[in-house]
């Protein structure tokens, strides 16, 4: 009993370590003018933080050309 009850502890520490990565997608839209064209960045497999960092990074790029970025 007390080896299933340490085999549950440990699974669940080790559960509680791992982090959510899912896929997401960053789409900038052109501010002016539509029929605009739509740029789609694809994150796989990464935590949100950093697929949100990387796309407000992307909206700083693109802010240049008018575009505004939002992560998905």
């Amino acid at each position: 009993m007390k080896k299933i009850t340490l085999l549950a502890a440990a699974a669940f520490i080790a559960i509680s370590f791992t982090s959510c990565k899912k896929d997401y997608t960053c789409t900038c839209k052109d501010k002016t003018t539509p029929p605009d064209v739509d740029i789609v960045i694809k994150y796989t497999k990464v935590k949100k933080k950093d697929a949100q960092a990387s796309c407000d990074a992307a909206n700083n790029t693109y802010a240049i050309i008018d575009y505004g970025c939002t992560l998905n």
